[in-house]
Formats: structure tokens, sequence, C-alpha cells
């Protein structure tokens, strides 16, 4: 007799480290019968899984060749109809740049049931890393998230104009390759070049670096650091809220006598 259809969880492991990892998340994969998962998990969360468990390795990486989209959803689609538990574990928050919207509705369109864990995101993994916030009194009233893709030189994409305004901290995703064109298009639409901004590579590990700069420099810095992890930039006055300099700078803002 066949097993009845299988379920998928569409899990966020967070920014890398597995004791960032939610409870919920952790009870997924412990769960798991089939767990297909992102290029950049770490070891140490998918052991969290069954021996017994198939673990596919899908890739999506950005830059990096890997698994396609489609070929993702219907292999998810196979193995729930297999009757087996899916978790389909992805970095960060699947909410934010994960797909989870396209991979939830192929799955449901073919009558299977998925349920959507979130994860801490990588800005928000940088900022308490490092000593910020993404949102402060008198400084950043809203954060705003966004990922970025050059062609030929020129961002791809428009709608910068709403990462210009003073008090919004600005989150580029998979932004490395993108950063000085983000600045160049922030800056004409009037953000002023001295916006604190800092590029935090492997967000929330034990590896974590940061590289500080402004808008206006922090895309050449990035570049000439060389960096080969996956890159969060966060640009707004917060992101010089440092442990060592927030009275200084919150003087500089007017918030303190």
């Amino acid at each position: 007799m066949p097993r009845d259809l299988g379920r998928v969880q569409l899990v966020g492991a967070g920014p890398g480290a597995a004791d960032l990892l939610t409870v919920r998340a952790l009870r997924a994969i412990e769960g798991a019968e089939a767990l297909l998962y992102d290029a950049l998990v770490c070891d140490e969360t998918i052991a969290f899984a069954p021996a017994k468990c198939v673990r596919i390795q899908t890739g999506k990486r950005s830059g990096k060749t890997s698994m396609s989209q489609d070929a993702i959803n219907r292999l998810m689609l196979r193995l729930a109809r297999r009757g087996l538990n899916v978790v389909r574990l992805k970095g960060g928050d699947p909410s934010i740049f994960g797909r989870s919207g396209e991979e939830r509705e192929f799955l449901e369109r073919h009558g299977v049931s998925v349920e959507v864990v979130p994860g801490v995101t990588a800005a928000s993994a940088a900022a308490a890393q490092f000593g910020m916030t993404l949102t402060h009194r008198g400084m950043a009233r809203r954060v705003m998230f966004a990922t970025a893709r050059v062609e030929d030189g020129v961002l791809a994409d428009d709608g910068w104009i709403a990462g210009a305004d003073a008090e919004t901290t600005l989150a580029v995703y998979m932004g490395r390759e993108a950063a000085a064109c983000v600045s160049r298009a922030l800056i004409a639409h009037g953000r002023s070049p001295a916006t604190p901004a800092i590029a935090v590579e492997n967000a929330g590990r034990n590896d974590a670096t940061i590289i500080e700069g402004t808008l206006q420099t922090i895309g050449a810095r990035l570049e000439d650091a060389r960096r080969a992890g996956p890159v969060v930039i966060l640009i707004g006055e917060v992101a010089g809220l440092r442990a060592s300099n927030v009275e200084a700078l919150l003087r500089t803002a007017g918030a303190v006598g």
C-alpha cells in the first residue's frame, strides 16, 4: 500500500553558525527523512539530520554553478510523493531572498503540504555580532533589504531612491560585486557619500570579518579585501554604532545632551 503524501518544510538555517538555529528549525532537521540543503549550510547543522536521512546538496550559492530552481522544485515533489518528510534547508531566512514563495506555490499547486520555518537573517546577525542595531531612535526609522544585479557595469534594477533616505538602514545581500554600483546609485539619489557603511563576511560565524568605510569608500575597500565568503553590506548611520563609539555618535546626532 503506498505511503501517504509527504510534506515539505522550508527551513531557515540562519547565517551559518549551528547555534543560531531556532528550536523549531532544529526539530525539523532532526525529523527529516530527506534533507535538501544549500551550499552555505554548515556541516554541524547538517549533522543534526538522522543517520538514515537522504541528504542532497542543492548548491544555490551566488555566482556558483548549482542545481536549477526547477530541478529543486521537482526533486522536492518527487520525494514528497514517496511519502517522505522533506526539509529544504536554506541559509538565513527562507522569506528573505530565499525563493520560498516560488517553492511553496509550486508544491501546493501539486497538493503537497508546506510549512515555512523562519531563521535569523544575515543583516540581524551582522548587527548583533559587531555591536550595532538596524534601527535606532533619532537615526534609523526603517530597514530596507535589497539585492543588486549588475549588467555591463550598471545596476540592472531600479528602486534605489528608497534607500537614499537618511533614516533608512539599507542591507544589501549578495552585494559583493555590486557594492560600488550601489554606492554610486545611492549618492546619485542624494544619500551622503559620508554615510557609514560596513561589509560583513560570514555574518554570525566565528570567522566573521568586517570591513568598515563610508558609502563613498566601501566598494573599493571590499574589492581590495578580495573576500570570497557570503557578504552582507549595511549602509546607514547605525553602521557607525560600534560599542566603543556609541556615545560620541549619539552626541553628534543630538540624542545625548
